[in-house]
């Protein structure tokens, strides 16, 4: 055999065995390169799951159309403190387990209902658990998120979702309207329009 052509192959070779893995891992699960937490591809799909859940595609675009979960991850990664970021993955693992017990089923498989459903039941827990610790004011459910991690998974969650949303560019230039002007001073107005007591 040439050895030229054994040389060209292996150079194939080679190269195919370095970009294989980046071309495996390209199939839309994997948002943005990570450096202090460590997601696996379904936890990161799990994340998109809930975000969609939160702000569901209806006749506006949803949380997926817009990109928000890579926001929510860059978010989690760069300005969370290590502490925060170790509760919000064990409350990941935690709101795992519950929706496999309770549903049997992965977060991603269940029908849009369910997943309200499961969202819902988070946030009604929270409210009621802190109704029970601070009764004589309005309940936060933020509030006491280091006693629960699913409470700090799921609260940091959507709050960053929420963010992520209200400062995209669809948000900004769609729904919100501006008037570049807001209190106009208007020089020169009639008396008789003036309505005085």
């Amino acid at each position: 055999m040439n050895r030229r052509t054994v040389i060209k192959n292996l150079a194939l070779v080679l190269g195919g065995a370095v970009l294989l893995p980046s071309c495996l891992h390209s199939d839309g699960t994997t948002f943005v390169q990570l450096k202090h937490i460590d997601l696996s591809a379904d936890q990161e799909k799990l994340i998109g799951d809930i975000c969609e859940t939160i702000i569901p595609k209806t006749n506006t675009p949803g949380a997926k159309e817009l990109k928000l979960p890579p926001f929510v991850l860059k978010m989690l990664d760069d300005c969370y403190n290590k502490k925060d970021q170790q509760a919000f993955l064990a409350g990941l693992l935690k709101f795992t387990d519950m929706v496999k017990t309770k549903y049997n089923s992965s977060f991603g498989d269940l029908s849009a209902k369910d997943r309200e459903a499961v969202l819902v039941g988070i946030e009604n827990s929270a409210k009621s658990n802190n109704a029970a610790k601070t009764p004589a004011r309005r309940p936060r459910p933020q509030k006491h998120l280091q006693d629960d991690p699913l409470m700090a998974f799921y609260w940091g969650l959507k709050q960053q979702t929420i963010f992520a949303y209200t400062t995209s560019q669809y948000f900004m230039t769609k729904l919100v309207f501006y008037d570049m002007v807001p209190g106009r001073y208007i020089v020169h107005y009639p008396v008789s329009k003036l309505k005085l007591a």
